[in-house]
Parts: C-alpha cells; sequence; structure tokens
C-alpha cells in the first residue's frame, strides 16, 4: 500500500491469504483444463441462461471461435491464477479474475425458473460461490495486496529507488 494505511498487520495477513486462495483455485482451474485432452467450454456454454445465452450460442456455433474461448479461457484462468499467487500486477490480475468470473455467473446464473441438466457445485438462489468470489476479487481491488506482499511490492520498492537516484 502506498503511504500509511489504518489496518492492522492481521488484516492485511487475512487479504493476502485470501489473493493466494483465491488465485490457488483459479490456478487449478486452468491447469485442469490445460491437461484434460479435448477439454471444451461447449457443456457449459450450452446450459448457458439469462442474458447472456445468445452470445454462448453464438460461440457455439462457430468452431473457431469456440476454439479461441477454450484458450482464452485456460490461459486467462493460469495467468490471473499466478498473478494473484504471486503478486505481480495483482491488480489488473484481481479485475480481470472478477470480470471473468462475473461472466460465468451471468453464463449460468442460479435464479428462480432457470433449470440445468448439470447440478451445480456452490448454487444457492441468486448467490452462487462464483459470484462471492468475483466480488471477493472486487475487495481485492479495492486492497492492493501486491503492494503489502508480493513481486508488485518489489517492483515499486525497486522503481521508487530508481527515481530518487534520479
Amino acid at each position: 500500500m502506498n503511504g500509511k494505511n489504518d489496518y492492522s498487520p492481521l488484516q492485511m495477513t487475512v487479504l493476502v491469504i485470501l489473493r493466494f486462495l483465491i488465485g490457488w483455485h483459479l490456478l487449478y482451474e486452468g491447469f485442469s483444463k490445460l491437461l484434460i485432452p479435448n477439454w471444451s467450454s461447449f457443456g457449459f456454454l450450452h446450459e448457458s441462461k439469462w442474458i447472456l445465452e445468445d452470445l454462448a450460442h453464438w460461440i457455439l456455433a462457430h468452431e473457431n471461435v469456440l476454439s479461441v474461448v477454450d484458450f482464452l479461457n485456460t490461459w486467462g484462468l493460469i495467468a490471473i491464477g499466478l498473478g494473484l499467487i504471486l503478486g505481480l500486477f495483482t491488480q489488473i490480475a484481481a479485475v480481470s479474475g472478477a470480470l471473468l468470473l462475473f461472466i460465468y455467473y451471468l453464463n449460468n446464473p442460479p435464479l428462480v425458473g432457470l433449470e440445468y441438466t448439470v447440478p451445480t457445485e456452490g448454487t444457492y438462489l441468486i448467490v452462487s460461490k462464483t459470484l462471492i468470489e468475483s466480488f471477493a476479487l472486487v475487495v481485492l481491488v479495492i486492497f492492493p495486496t501486491g503492494n503489502l506482499f508480493g513481486l508488485d511490492m518489489l517492483w515499486n520498492k525497486w522503481r521508487n529507488k530508481q527515481d530518487k537516484e534520479v
């Protein structure tokens, strides 16, 4: 964090741990997709309901677009997860992760009247674990923990040292 803050070491430590845990989850999800032969987001997009249903079906109708979405999804999860774990470009990783997870939520929200053929883990009325994790990343954007612990902190220290030498 730049300047003095009013947060205790315990509060900031908990936020760093939250960043690491979400990063681990997203990194795991990305690597698992990478390691599963012929993995595709087809099933997830096929189940899409609500406001992104038309976009999901358009993606499914275009095999090349689906391949790009699969590539971006897999490597995006890996990059976001690594960024959060390492504290590298932390705010960009947190914003990107929050947006990605919110897109997942908008594709398959747990709303009354929407029925899915495959039950999903952690979905309840309106709120799902995906929505909660997305919001937790928004919290991490507000509290840039990479400046407290991570490669962003080292980069900022080096940059500040360079600015003082000039």
